[in-house]
């Protein structure tokens, strides 16, 4: 498996990157909200669009980039609209999903643009033809509210992604039983074990699928999401907590 290095950190060797949202709805929760999430130190910043108040306006996404890629220069930013249809904010139409994608990806003040599988094939791939070009790197995503798909399903979407050009396959999925847990990380392993050529982010949501957030080095998983001043979805714990515990593992592997 191929790894990726973006800025000062590598994706894919030793514990799993930490990602922190930022889910301010005004510039200036933003801005807070930003000041909060730099102590925290965080690998990657995924600023997450769709709670913005401003997010039809493409102007106003554009010069919200322009002011996040000067007050955080060397920090790996991911731009992420999660639809509503896979747990976000808003509903917007899919063509404005894709202008707003196509408008991020033109600033280059992003390192990594998040384009959902489950949207019109033909706009995903060209998405990440644009993004390619612009040597921007793209977190191919599924998320899944309510349940936990079979392994081989799971796997399965994995895979699509890795033919749809992502760079970073990612799938999250909500346990109603540890049974699902288990189920989510033997995907995992299989996946990085006999079919992925890059890294890869799996997670089980909720309390019960916290122990995914933590075991990505052993299991294969190479990023998780930590808690700054808001979680962006269920099971999300706070970076400190999340960053001792994946020390613990990595010290011990």
């Amino acid at each position: 498996m191929t790894t990726l290095s973006l800025k000062n950190i590598t994706i894919g060797e030793g514990a799993p990157k930490v990602i922190v949202p930022l889910m301010g709805t005004t510039e200036k929760e933003i801005f807070q909200e930003v000041e909060t999430v730099k102590t925290l130190s965080p690998d990657i910043i995924e600023w997450r669009v769709d709670v913005y108040e401003h997010v039809e306006n493409l102007q106003a996404v554009e010069e919200m980039l322009s002011k996040l890629r000067n007050i955080l220069p060397d920090t790996v930013l991911l731009f992420t609209f999660r639809t509503h249809k896979e747990g976000g904010n808003k509903k917007i139409s899919e063509d404005y999903y894709f202008e707003l994608l196509r408008t991020a990806i033109g600033t280059k003040n992003i390192d990594l643009v998040d384009i959902e599988l489950f949207s019109e094939e033909i706009n995903v791939k060209d998405v990440v033809k644009e993004a390619t070009r612009s040597d921007i790197y793209v977190v191919m995503s599924n998320h899944d509210f309510h349940n936990t798909p079979t392994k081989e399903e799971i796997i399965s979407r994995l895979r699509k992604m890795q033919e749809f050009g992502a760079h970073i396959p990612k799938i999250a999925v909500m346990p109603n039983s540890v049974k699902d847990v288990l189920t989510l990380l033997d995907a995992t392993y299989t996946m990085k074990s006999k079919y992925a050529d890059r890294p890869i982010i799996t997670m089980s949501m909720a309390g019960t699928g916290v122990v995914s957030r933590l075991s990505g080095e052993l299991f294969g998983s190479s990023c998780t999401f930590g808690a700054g001043r808001e979680a962006s979805a269920p099971g999300q714990i706070p970076v400190s907590e999340l960053r001792h515990t994946l020390e613990i593992i990595h010290n011990n592997l």
